[in-house]
């Protein structure tokens, strides 16, 4: 039985090796190795690219096996016979050697008679580079995904017909789907067939991935040049006037009216660094250079009989370098007249380095498309930054609304009040692990703790100065000094964690250029209910229309049987309450410390007042109109948000110059207050 085993492994073999066509492949195989063997034994990442171009070129079927042992010091060679090999085995005898190209054995040699092939670092690289077309049809996804990850990372033109072969073949939806978006970057950037980058272009209209634009705007890279002549090239980009705006080849401007920066493409001084470096401009002495010419010529501290000290300003220096002049030892400055006219009798240009005019037409308007996509989307994105700002500002302010708004009470200790709320959800988490339960449990937790203090405080203080409103102010200020400080005392100056559950983390991806965070979502989402909760509460509760009442006429009230001091204690802890609520909620995206709530307390007094005193939808337009136009602000000058705060507090004082009763002012008896 073994007998015959071996017999019909053995006629395998023959059938294999005999096969005309794996015979030629492992002879191309041969004829290569032989050709480059001096490269292979001992090569460099310089050197080794056409070699292994030569060996893909084979399409021998031993040639992913050949690279990889290559690559991982697998291969020896015989020094007599220069003949590559792999190790079949090592015994008493030696080593014995396969001959890597038809697997025939070659014997066995001592270990001075053989040599291991050991390439260095970068030729490991190159050849892990060429193994990417064979790991792309690799039976594990894994291996194909990492491979298509590495091309990413390092694609060319070489990969582009490995990467169409393994696309047709691939199953993976996935991978799939990689492989047709790298096929398209890759062959707008690499393929020399005109249709086929074309079509690659207009598959990417709409697309508003950042490697999509990347893609795109690599086709209409341009490279500037200076010229005697008009220039009439098909794949002209722009004329360009040093000093000035550039323009495209057809005289229009493709920059935005939006746009801002007026800095030239081309200054006077590139202008003529591009002269003299197509020899267009030549003996042109620079600043710098005539400096060192005049230090060359210095003779006990003077030059040409002016003493070195008086040479402080670039006319006095013209000057010694002209006197140079007249003696010989220097060749003569250009005036500004005469570069001035060089560069009007010169032809400056930018060319786009893609040379099919058809193709570059493509790229510019599906570029100019996906550009108008993307610049919607971000003007959008800044809108709901806006917003997003606005519920915060108006969270902060709400409970301001009643306080200050319909009580008329200066509370500069509301700020304090959004601390402790904050603090209140930290020490909640603290008990409760549970991030979403321990939220729970915090918000009405922060609204009876403040709602408390908020009694409390008016209790003690603030009904004793109802009728001096400006009163309330220092000692509402006093408080909240002294509320920082037992702030600090207890918890400390460092910035404690308010943890927001984990379905808020993350976005609502729109797309590549739009995204809003769960957090800012939630944020807004809280603002809308606090809103028609405060409606609720202010026109159809009692406690509501007898605070109305009460604020309105409280001699009226109270002879109607309402106690006003009841209504004012309950609606200053309510408008507490619900500034605890708020520091929950503002405490999930914000350093939960003492100085928290001074933080807010300017924008939601600015944020009640240009509102309007009194009215809870004009704290909602305040809100909005604050938010939206610090994030526009911030906007122009992004790198200062102090800047940005500045100019809105100077614009809120220009508004309520012409608008003193705010956006919503409010009408009647109430308004004469």
């Amino acid at each position: 039985m073994n007998s015959f085993l071996k017999l019909i492994f053995q006629l395998f073999f023959v059938l294999i090796f005999s096969n005309p066509l794996y015979a030629s492949e492992s002879n191309n195989l041969e004829k290569v190795l032989n050709n480059n063997f001096k490269l292979i034994i001992k090569s460099s990442s310089r050197t080794i690219e056409p070699v292994i171009e030569d060996l893909l070129s084979t399409k021998s079927p031993n040639l992913e096996e050949f690279l990889k042992s290559w690559r991982n010091k697998e291969l020896y060679y015989v020094k007599k016979s220069k003949l590559i090999a792999i190790l079949k085995q090592k015994n008493s005898n030696g080593y014995e050697l396969l001959q890597f190209s038809n697997k025939t054995s070659l014997g066995f040699f001592k270990k001075k008679e053989i040599k291991v092939i050991k390439p260095n670092s970068g030729v490991r690289s190159k050849i892990s580079n060429a193994l990417i077309g064979f790991q792309l049809l690799n039976d594990d996804p894994k291996v194909r995904s990492k491979s298509l990850e590495t091309l990413t990372r390092k694609f060319n033109s070489k990969y582009l017909i490995p990467l169409k072969n393994a696309l047709e073949k691939e199953n993976n939806p996935d991978l799939k789907k990689r492989m047709s978006e790298l096929l398209v970057f890759g062959t707008i950037k690499y393929s020399q067939n005109e249709d086929e980058k074309i079509s690659s272009l207009n598959s990417l209209r709409g697309n508003m991935s950042i490697e999509a634009r990347g893609t795109i705007a690599s086709l209409l890279e341009s490279k500037l040049y200076v010229s005697n002549k008009m220039p009439n090239l098909p794949n002209l980009a722009r004329n360009i006037i040093p000093g000035n705006s550039y323009k495209n080849a057809d005289g229009s401007s493709n920059k935005p009216f939006f746009y801002f920066n007026k800095k030239p493409e081309i200054s006077r001084s590139e202008a003529i660094d591009l002269l003299i470096k197509n020899n267009f401009l030549k003996d042109y002495i620079t600043p710098s250079r005539r400096d060192e010419i005049l230090k060359q010529n210095i003779s006990n501290s003077h030059i040409e009989g002016i003493p070195v000290k008086q040479l402080n300003s670039s006319e006095e220096r013209n000057n010694a370098y002209n006197l140079l002049v007249k003696s010989g030892k220097a060749i003569p400055l250009k005036s500004d007249k005469e570069i001035d006219d060089l560069i009007k009798g010169h032809f400056f240009y930018a060319v786009y380095k893609e040379k099919s005019p058809k193709v570059i037409n493509t790229a510019k308007l599906v570029f100019n498309d996906i550009n108008y996509k993307v610049n919607f989307y971000e003007y959008l994105d800044l809108i709901l930054d806006g917003l997003s700002l606005a519920s915060i500002y108006f969270l902060g302010a709400i409970g301001l609304a009643i306080t200050f708004g319909v009580m008329r009470v200066i509370n500069m200790a509301h700020g304090e009040f959004i601390m402790i709320g904050a603090y209140t959800g930290y020490v909640v988490q603290l008990f409760i692990p549970n991030h979403t339960i321990s939220l729970l449990v915090a918000f009405p937790l922060a609204f009876l703790v403040t709602f408390l203090g908020g009694v409390a405080m008016e209790r003690l203080v603030i009904r004793h100065l109802y009728r001096n409103p400006l009163d309330t102010l220092l000692a509402t200020f006093g408080i909240s000094i002294a509320l920082q400080q037992i702030a600090k005392n207890i918890f400390g100056t460092q910035a404690r964690p308010l943890t927001s559950p984990e379905w808020l983390d993350g976005a609502l991806v729109v797309n590549d250029v739009l995204s809003i965070s769960l957090i800012r979502i939630a944020i807004f989402v809280l603002g809308l209910i606090f809103l028609v909760l405060l409606l609720l509460v202010m026109n159809k509760t009692r406690l509501g229309l007898e605070t109305k009442a009460v604020t309105q006429n409280p001699m009226m009230a109270s002879s109607m049987g309402i106690n006003p001091d009841r209504i004012n204690m309950l609606t200053f802890g309510f408008g507490s309450g619900i500034a605890g609520i708020a520091g929950v909620a503002i405490g999930l995206f914000s350093k939960v410390t003492s100085e928290l709530g001074a933080d807010y307390i300017v924008q939601s007094f600015m944020t009640v007042v240009v509102g309007g005193v009194g009215n809870i939808w004009g704290t909602l337009a305040g809100a909005t109109m604050i938010g939206m136009l610090q994030k526009f602000i911030e906007w122009f000058n992004p790198s200062n948000t102090l800047a940005a705060q500045t100019y809105m507090i100077i614009f809120i004082i220009l508004f309520i110059q012409f608008r003193p009763k705010g956006i919503m002012a409010l009408k009647g008896r109430a308004a004469e207050d």
